[in-house]
């Protein structure tokens, strides 16, 4: 009984040992680009310095969200406390803007990421198609009209790219000089793709999610 007891306990979900994405780590990324250079340096082929963290800041985001669902879907989350993480992450991400320089930054930062959250859940909750051909159309014919159902659309793509399907990149290509809010969920989504294949190994060993 001994032996059954200790190895039950060694199989038992190690959350505890999880540091997941908290306030002190959205500050920290708001204060180094905050501290940058948007200056463009006509001597360098290279991205400003502020354009380069504002995106390995939104990478950051994207990547702590769908730990949370690789949890879940590796069976140390339930449905329900994978949507408490995620409700937590969402109230620092998409919290109020600071006055300032800052505000249009965050913003810009926080639009695409109302589709990863509403993939998310929709991914949760389990209800979503996989004809994203079809899915993108609809899109792109609606986000003018009606934002919400726009939304929806991609949250739908967005649900079924952590299921496993590929996209987005061939629908944007031709859309990336002068994008609507529909392609840069479209973006987003594809940066979720990517995420999800870098995440294919994570929760192999326990620690830091960093």
């Amino acid at each position: 009984m001994a032996k059954k007891a200790s190895k039950k306990a060694e199989e038992a979900p190690l959350k505890l040992f999880y540091i997941f994405y908290n306030q002190e780590r959205w500050d920290n990324w708001v204060k180094s680009l905050g501290e940058a250079s948007f200056e463009v340096d006509p001597k360098s082929d290279e991205m400003p310095e502020g354009f380069r963290i504002l995106d390995s800041f939104s990478v950051d985001i994207t990547l702590a969200v769908l730990k949370v669902i690789k949890l879940y879907q590796n069976k140390r989350f339930s449905n329900e406390e994978a949507q408490d993480r995620l409700a937590q992450i969402e109230a620092i991400v998409m919290s109020a803007a600071p006055k300032g320089d800052m505000e249009e930054l965050i913003e810009l930062l926080q639009l695409p990421k109302l589709v990863l959250f509403a993939s998310c859940r929709r991914y949760l909750a389990g209800e979503f198609d996989k004809d994203i051909k079809t899915l993108v159309k609809k899109g792109r014919e609606v986000i003018d009209k009606d934002m919400e159902q726009a939304l929806d659309i991609g949250s739908n793509i967005g649900a079924a790219v952590i299921d496993g399907a590929a996209c987005c990149g061939k629908y944007v290509k031709d859309d990336l000089e002068n994008p609507t809010l529909f392609d840069e969920w479209l973006i987003e989504c594809e940066r979720m793709f990517e995420a999800m294949g870098s995440l294919k190994n994570f929760d192999e060993s326990t620690g830091e999610d960093d």
